[in-house]
């Protein structure tokens, strides 16, 4: 399958991602990967008296895999340059370990190129959901996107 063309993006489209189950096993390669070990994400022992009650995911854990569910749905694939940016990244809710997410995509904005013709900027809207329609974390993704070939 190939992904959009800027060309054939439109404003206000929405489109919803597969979703992903967060495991234990996601938690600890986060944490070896970046060296995040604290204890909100790694003991239990520690969070039971906490105001959750048990350990939660790493928020830029939940950021990181919203990115890769993006991609599961095939709209960037060949088709995506560059991702650009997060804006107004906001961690509204935990995530804890056994919740399945899934991530609402909406186009707010897109802008051909002013340098390069053969390219165009897409503004996405994500909001990352749980298995329960709990908004856990919400923000702006910007991607640089090839424009249909002439």
């Amino acid at each position: 399958m190939r992904g959009k063309f800027f060309d054939e993006w439109v404003l206000g489209e929405e489109y919803m991602t597969p979703s992903r189950t967060m495991t234990e096993t996601d938690v600890v390669m986060f944490a070896a990967m970046t060296g995040d070990y604290n204890e909100l994400h790694t003991s239990e022992e520690f969070m039971k008296s906490s105001q959750f009650g048990k350990r939660i995911v790493h928020g830029l854990l939940g950021l990181a895999v919203s990115h890769g569910l993006l991609f599961r749905t095939g709209l960037l694939e060949g088709t995506a340059i560059a991702f650009l940016g997060v804006e107004s990244w906001k961690f509204e809710a935990p995530v804890f370990f056994g919740d399945t997410i899934r991530i609402k995509v909406k186009v707010v904005e897109k802008r051909p190129s002013k340098s390069k013709p053969d390219r165009g900027i897409v503004k996405l809207f994500l909001e990352v959901i749980k298995q329960d329609d709990t908004v856990v974390q919400s923000g702006f993704k910007t991607l640089m996107i090839r424009r249909t070939p002439t």
